[in-house]
């Protein structure tokens, strides 16, 4: 076959082939995509001549079809495909709303506690037409994933991130703190406790937080193993473990709930990384003016924030 002839693969026999893997059958497939059975059996047939492999395994009967290896090969290119299609439709439509629309936004708790509602307020009163809808979740690659498909036009981030197509912006430094019981015996201590003495105490731990895992690694370099005696993902359940008296846990200091008294909020040893608190978009996406305001508003906001939990003023024009 001359090369040239893959000119000829057009979207919708790749938007087939996506269909019969995921459906399992050429009719599943055709109830999917709004086809005839028939249309999506001579889309994947003109695939297969066009490529010169066969890409479907059909045994017939009511068993279900599934790709040869040379169809779980190109599967994985038309998914690319397919997804940089949608993309440019996200952009196309944030293009043609202009300063109107819809404004897709991926968060996990912490922020959205702590800092979205008041971006989110700031941003309002200066976009009135511009509704957002959130995303959340505690797997930040996930967020980062849906912005890449263009399902998402920004994401909340923990920083620094893996290679990937985005642009990002810090937004704040979130030094972690030792909650503890107030009775526990490194409440009464003038000094941050060290790392040492963090290792030496059971501790309540995150489960998929990247930072965390950093901070994890960070006690391992100096030959210290923290003692996790529990995981979650969610800051009420954690420092409730704490009050509890399960353990003391290491969080980020915008976790804490500060008006809960049955806990502690130690400062700690220098030697435990910040959390790096940043916003993320696609590199080659349309960016939005409402999506740059809304970037604008993230930085204010978060200069802020970090200002009062220093006791300093904000250096914001």
């Amino acid at each position: 076959m001359k090369p040239d002839g893959w000119l000829g693969v057009e979207l919708r026999h790749l938007a087939a082939l996506q269909a019969v893997a995921r459906e399992g059958s050429f009719g599943g497939a055709a109830v999917a995509l709004g086809y005839s059975q028939s249309a999506v059996s001579q889309q994947i047939a003109a695939l297969e001549r066009i490529v010169g492999e066969r890409l479907v395994e059909r045994p017939g009967g009511p068993r279900p079809v599934s790709l040869t290896d040379a169809g779980k090969l190109l599967l994985g290119h038309a998914e690319g495909i397919v997804a940089r299609l949608e993309a440019a439709q996200a952009d196309l439509a944030a293009y043609s709303e202009g300063s109107a629309g819809t404004l897709r936004v991926g968060t996990y708790q912490s922020v959205g506690a702590r800092v979205l509602p008041r971006v989110m307020l700031e941003f309002a009163a200066a976009w009135p037409l511009v509704s957002i809808q959130l995303t959340e979740s505690t797997d930040d690659a996930e967020l980062l994933g849906l912005v890449e498909r263009g399902e998402l036009d920004l994401t909340f981030v923990m920083l620094p991130l893996d290679d990937g197509p985005f642009d990002t912006r810090m937004l704040m430094e979130d030094p972690y703190v030792l909650l503890v019981r107030p009775d526990s015996p490194l409440a009464g201590s003038k000094n941050p406790p060290s790392l040492k003495e963090i290792a030496a105490v059971p501790l309540i731990g995150y489960r998929q937080c990247r930072s965390i895992h950093a901070v994890e690694e960070r006690f391992r370099g100096t030959g210290l193993e923290p003692h996790i005696v529990f995981r979650s993902d969610d800051n009420t359940t954690i420092q409730g473990m704490v009050a509890a008296g399960v353990g003391s846990a290491l969080v980020p200091r915008l976790t804490v709930e500060t008006r809960d008294d049955s806990v502690l909020a130690l400062p700690v040893d220098a030697r435990v990384p910040p959390r790096e608190i940043g916003i993320a978009w696609h590199k080659d996406r349309y960016h939005a003016p409402a999506a740059r305001a809304f970037v604008a508003v993230a930085e204010r906001v978060c200069e802020e924030l970090q200002a009062e939990l220093e006791g300093r003023p904000a250096l914001v024009a």
